[in-house]
Formats: structure tokens, C-alpha cells, sequence
């Protein structure tokens, strides 16, 4: 093994860099796009939007300097410390955070407001990185699951009680991070299964739903029987409490929906599911964007061309929309080379993570990679309406310091592990 450099830029992965650098700068001529009221205004302008967010660039840049000079070992051993601190953040919200949108996330600085449900998820993959980089970490155990569940559990829980249930379901991704790392398949399949059950029965109701698949369970067990691979003297416990366990998350589904569920966020669901078509309430969003996005053709309208765009249609149209924008002034080819550049991203990431030689860097790559990933998938399937509307940013895109701070934040800590797998720590 080498001693490092002291060049901190020694053995950056510079491809990573470059898919950084095309980002920001896509991200901001598309915030830019959906934010300028006079397009002979100073693009310096620091009191609009697109001015703002190259401010929030210039101090990532600066963050960058500092996350790579410092020693990579440093993020390993002080993961504990980043986690706490990341956890009391979240719940001094409770009581010193602002409400923007109905949900508490947010603390009110003065000159600017900072969301800690954005840095706490590096807080969180560094944890999950630095426990299962400990020896004898068997995720086949059940008390290893039960601490890597209990590390996701915690920022989910504190953030949805924010409310913001979809910044926590980012937590919940995690768990394919874990399945890599050797949690068994049945996690998956479980979890498959209950996301299942949990559609049908908002599509079809409570009673419909469990006399389904309670039927469907019976001629399985019928065919069992059948083919002798089955005996029901000896199992029948293990179907009574199969039939008590999905009985009552059905019955948990409809009432969590029905009583716990706030009405916009049942709406919403309404409208993905194709029972509601509220174009002019809850779902004005999502349909002006899905109208913005199809406005576009195959090649747009060109750069501040697009006249819904320029015309305000879409709401937080430079935030959570912003892909409405990408749409039509880039159109098709656009769009599909916008979503070409995030997979190949992505792909680089877990590529490069598959190369470390520590368990804690692969980790945290795989961790980084899903983050990317869910919030990529979940951004345009919202935008395009496949999925509710629940506030996600799209990384490096939607306007935003704490959102583009984050992601810096994780990805540049990956590059500096990275660079440092060929050194002795």
C-alpha cells in the first residue's frame, strides 16, 4: 500500500466530478428558465432565485475544498458523532423549526432557512456504513437487522412526524443497500408484498380486498394439499396466524387511510389510482406539469421559449417540478438525455463503489447510490403523474441550498473515500 499524497486531488475519480459539473450546470439553466421574469435581467442578480441558487453554488465549492482535504478516515470514525448531532437537529425542529407547506422542517436562520432532513441523510448512510463495517456485523443475525433497521427507523420516524412522509420513505430505500450487504431475500419480498396489499386494498376497499386475497391464500393452500408438499395437521397454526397478520394490515391500511391520513395526502392517492381527476384542486400541479411536459414534442420549444413556463402554469415549477421545464423547452430528446445522464451516473457510483477495498466505502457508496436513485425515480414519476405529489427534489436540479448542499455533500465524501482506497489510513 501507498502513503497518500498530500495533493488532495490525488486519485479523484474525475468522471464522478464531470457528471457533478454537467448537473449543476443543467440544474441551474433550467432553474433559471423557470424563474426569470425578464430575460434581460443580470444574470448575477443574487435577489431572484437563479441568482441565489449560484450563491448556494459558489459556498458548495467551498464545501467541496473542504471535504476533500480532509483525511478520509475522519468521516469512519466521527460517523456516530455526524449521527447524533444529525438526530437532535431533527428533533429541535419540534421546537424551534418553521412551518413551510404545513410541515415543520425547517429552521429560520434570518438571512436564509436550512432543512435538516436534507444532511441527515448523510448523517444516516455514514452510520449504516460505519455499523456494518464493524467485525462480525452479520446481517443474516437478527439482532444486526434489528440495529440496521433501528438506525433507519429513527430519522424516518422524526420526519414524518414533521409531517414530510416523503423525505422519510428515502430511509426506507436503504434497506437495498442492506440486501447487498447480506440481509435476506424475504425482507424484500415482504416488503414487495405489503406495498402490494397496500394498493389493492386502497383500490378495491378493506372488504373487497381481504375477501381476495384470502381466497387466493385458500386455493394455494388447496394446491399444497393436492400436490402433497403440504400438511395441514401439522402447519395449520402457521396458516391461522398467515391469515391474522394480512388480515390485520388490511385493516391497518384502511384505517391509516381513512383516519390518519391527512385528506390531501388521500387525494393525492385518489389521483394516482385513477379514482379522482381533480385537475383544478389537488391535482392542478401534477396535471399542468403532465400538460407542460407533453406541450414540448419531441425537440421543444427552446431555452426560455416555453410559454407555460414563462407563464407560471406549473407551480413550484423551479422546486419539485422542475423537470416540467426540462420538457418543453428540450422536449423528448431532452428529457430522455437528461434521464440518460442521471442512470449513467448512478451507475458510475455504484460501479466505483463496487471497486472499494473497505467495507465502510462500499457501504456508504451503495447507500449514496439508492439516495440518488429514489429521488430521481420518485421526482419524475411525480412530475410525469405515475406517483403522488410528496416533495421530493430532483438531485442537483430543484432550487434549493439544503437539498444541494446535501447531495454535494454525499457525493463528495464517496469521491474522497474513493480516492484514498489505494492509501494507508
Amino acid at each position: 500500500m501507498r502513503k497518500r499524497q498530500n495533493n488532495i486531488f490525488a486519485g479523484i475519480d474525475w468522471i464522478l466530478v464531470l457528471f457533478f459539473i454537467v448537473l449543476i450546470f443543467l440544474g441551474w439553466i433550467n432553474i433559471y428558465a423557470a424563474s426569470v421574469t425578464n430575460t434581460s435581467g443580470e444574470i448575477l442578480d443574487f435577489s431572484t432565485r437563479y441568482g441565489k441558487q449560484i450563491q448556494w453554488i459558489g459556498l458548495s465549492l467551498v464545501l467541496i475544498i473542504i471535504i476533500i482535504s480532509i483525511d478520509a478516515k475522519f468521516y469512519e470514525r466521527f460517523s456516530g458523532v455526524f449521527y447524533i448531532a444529525s438526530m437532535l437537529s431533527l428533533a429541535g425542529l419540534f421546537v424551534f423549526g418553521t412551518s413551510v407547506n404545513g410541515a415543520t422542517s425547517w429552521y429560520n436562520l434570518g438571512f436564509s432557512s436550512i432543512q435538516p432532513s436534507e444532511f441527515s441523510k448523510v448523517a444516516t448512510a455514514l452510520a449504516l456504513a460505519n455499523f456494518l463495517n464493524e467485525p462480525n456485523r452479520d446481517l443474516s443475525n437478527f439482532k444486526t437487522q434489528l440495529s440496521t433497521f433501528l438506525i433507519l427507523l429513527i430519522p424516518a420516524v422524526l420526519i414524518t412526524l414533521q409531517p414530510d412522509a416523503g423525505s422519510a420513505l428515502i430511509y426506507f430505500s436503504l434497506i437495498f443497500v442492506l440486501y447487498r450487504e447480506g440481509l435476506p431475500a424475504y425482507y424484500l419480498i415482504i416488503g414487495f408484498l405489503a406495498i402490494f396489499l397496500f394498493l389493492i386494498t386502497l383500490t378495491l376497499g378493506f372488504k373487497s380486498s381481504i375477501i381476495i386475497i384470502f381466497s387466493l391464500i385458500t386455493l394455494l393452500i388447496v394446491y399444497l394439499l393436492n400436490t402433497k408438499k403440504f400438511h395441514l395437521n401439522r402447519e395449520w397454526p402457521k396458516v391461522l396466524i398467515l391469515y391474522a397478520v394480512i388480515g390485520f394490515f388490511l385493516f391497518s391500511v384502511d384505517y391509516v387511510f381513512n383516519n390518519i391520513f391527512e385528506q390531501r395526502h388521500r387525494d393525492r392517492f385518489s389521483i394516482v389510482l385513477g379514482e379522482n381527476s381533480d385537475t383544478k384542486g389537488i391535482g392542478y400541479n401534477t396535471n399542468q406539469s403532465m400538460i407542460t411536459i407533453g406541450s414540448g414534442g419531441l425537440t421543444g420549444k427552446g431555452f426560455l421559449e416555453g410559454d407555460r413556463t414563462q407563464g407560471s402554469f406549473v407551480p413550484e415549477q423551479d422546486t419539485d417540478y422542475i423537470f416540467s421545464t426540462v420538457g418543453e423547452e428540450w422536449g423528448f430528446i431532452g428529457s430522455s438525455a437528461v434521464i440518460i445522464i442521471f442512470i449513467a451516473f448512478i451507475l458510475r457510483i455504484i460501479r466505483v463503489a463496487e471497486r472499494q477495498k473497505s467495507k465502510f466505502s462500499r457501504v456508504f457508496g451503495y447507500s449514496i447510490a439508492t439516495i440518488f436513485f429514489f429521488h430521481f425515480m420518485i421526482n419524475i414519476g411525480m412530475v410525469i403523474g405515475l406517483l403522488p405529489t410528496i416533495g421530493i427534489p430532483l438531485p442537483f436540479f430543484s432550487y434549493g441550498g439544503s437539498s444541494l448542499w446535501g447531495f454535494t455533500i454525499l457525493l463528495f465524501i464517496f469521491i474522497r473515500l474513493d480516492a484514498d482506497r489505494t492509501y494507508e489510513w
